[in-house]
């Protein structure tokens, strides 16, 4: 299997790549111009900035990789600089509708990201649950909005929860800049408010995915539904359905009993089921094995259940949608999942969907590992807001020299071209050639692991 691995990287190509940060900057200049002052060129540099930077990023080490710069210059940039955010975020959403943007296998996805922080003088940060800490810490807490199509994949926007406490405190909303007119939303009133935007942006989806967190709140999900979208949700192991509608009613009164008499309509004669234990109760005939994605080394198959359910909404049955069950070959976990597809649905439609979160906590590695998405020492609201919109930025940029450069090399990943963007911009360690002879020594051995897993498989 497999066939023989393409690679048609020169150095021309690198020289080009520069010239598409200054032509992909070059048309979001207008963003960075007031009507007194102009950020063009430190919003150029703090590009430059995050492509360079190898651990951790701050203003200090952007500007040693950055010549013609200084710390205070960059910090001012994205802390004070009166430039606004949400024209870019739609732009960047208006570039990855043209790159990327399918409407039919192009996914939107809501999900948190957690920023652990010392102290009490960040703009929204309290001690909450940290799913980056896996426990309750002193953090900031981001709600973003992802977008893929296929393997491509990047954040399109984002929004700073703000705890409840923060909106009512008026002296830190002074203090970090909060605007007026901003209130109190909860997570799910965020994601929702990132979709709808998104869609009034024109921005092409076939569904929208979801972890547990929001997978689980009904509101969520059936505002989705009554817009005529289509969603999949993670949902836990112990959510709570039945598979035929049970009969509502009001109770009778017990003869002789106390009290009031029941007027609160109940499903009787069949309890409701945990998913997991549904899953128990399927016949081998459920099960079907289906193709879910292409790895680095392998091919990643599935076995898959699909059936209908109700779930339970505050104790009656919610409407009728899909329970999938996948479970990964080589993984014991088991996935559980909510979708309001059509009842044609096929399998590999499914798998496909089922499949796409996966993409998405890439987006988070790309961004943190990257792009410098939690690598940030600003406290106040427009800073939070700047730093990450710029983030995004620089990811837009690395999903499209990741496009371009793939066309001529098979498995180029994004981590080489996170390489070769530490060549071509200044500061250089090694020369372009020595850097092809890298990536291409890379590939080889990718190559090779890919062709060893198939033999295997045979």
């Amino acid at each position: 299997m497999g066939c023989r691995m393409k690679f048609r990287l020169y150095v021309k190509d690198l020289d080009e790549s520069l010239d598409r940060l200054t032509r992909l900057h070059s048309r979001y200049l207008s963003h960075f111009v007031s009507k007194t002052r102009s950020a063009v060129k430190k919003s150029f540099q703090y590009l430059q900035g995050k492509s360079l930077e190898k651990g951790d990023g701050t203003m200090c080490s952007y500007a040693r990789n950055v010549p013609g710069c200084n710390n205070q210059s960059l910090t001012h940039f994205v802390s004070d600089s009166p430039w606004e955010h949400e024209p870019v975020l739609d732009h960047i959403q208006c570039d990855v509708t043209q790159y990327i943007g399918d409407r039919r296998n192009g996914a939107l996805h809501v999900d948190e990201s957690c920023f652990p922080k010392q102290g009490n003088d960040s703009v929204g940060v309290q001690r909450q649950y940290c799913g980056r800490l896996g426990k309750i810490a002193n953090c900031q807490v981001g709600v973003f909005l992802g977008y893929n199509n296929g393997p491509y994949r990047t954040l399109i926007d984002e929004r700073l929860y703000l705890p409840r406490e923060w909106t009512e405190d008026q002296r830190r909303r002074t203090k970090c800049g909060v605007p007026d007119d901003v209130v109190f939303k909860s997570k799910i009133e965020l994601a929702w408010e990132m979709i709808l935007h998104a869609k009034k942006n024109h921005v092409p989806f076939g569904w929208i995915g979801m972890d547990c967190f929001y997978g689980k709140d009904v509101c969520l999900r059936d505002q989705i539904n009554k817009t005529g979208m289509l969603y999949i949700a993670d949902v836990r192991c112990d959510t709570l359905m039945w598979i035929e509608h049970p009969e509502i009613m009001v109770p009778k009164r017990k003869e002789g009993a106390r009290g009031r008499t029941p007027t609160r309509r109940k499903a009787v004669g069949v309890d409701p089921v945990h998913a997991e234990d549904l899953r128990e109760q399927l016949d081998h005939s459920q099960w079907h094995r289906v193709f879910i994605r292409d790895t680095e080394r392998r091919e990643l198959w599935s076995v898959m259940a699909m059936v209908r359910v109700f779930p339970v909404v505050e104790g009656l049955p919610g409407e009728e949608c899909w329970l999938i069950i996948r479970r990964d070959d080589g993984n014991d976990e088991v996935k559980y999942q909510l979708s309001n597809a059509p009842l044609d649905t096929g399998l590999q439609r499914f798998a496909q969907m089922s499949g796409s979160r996966y993409w998405i906590e890439r987006a988070f590695e790309d961004g943190k590992g990257i792009a410098g998405l939690a690598d940030y020492q600003v406290r106040s609201w427009t800073g939070w807001h700047h730093h990450m919109t710029m983030t995004l930025l620089a990811m837009l940029y690395i999903l499209m020299l990741t496009m371009d450069l793939g066309e001529k090399a098979d498995f180029l990943t994004v981590q080489d071209v996170k390489e070769i963007l530490e060549v071509i911009m200044p500061k250089r360690t090694v020369t372009r050639q020595e850097l092809l002879d890298l990536i291409l020594g890379k590939h080889k051995a990718r190559e090779s692991a890919r062709r060893s897993h198939h033999r295997r498989n045979k």
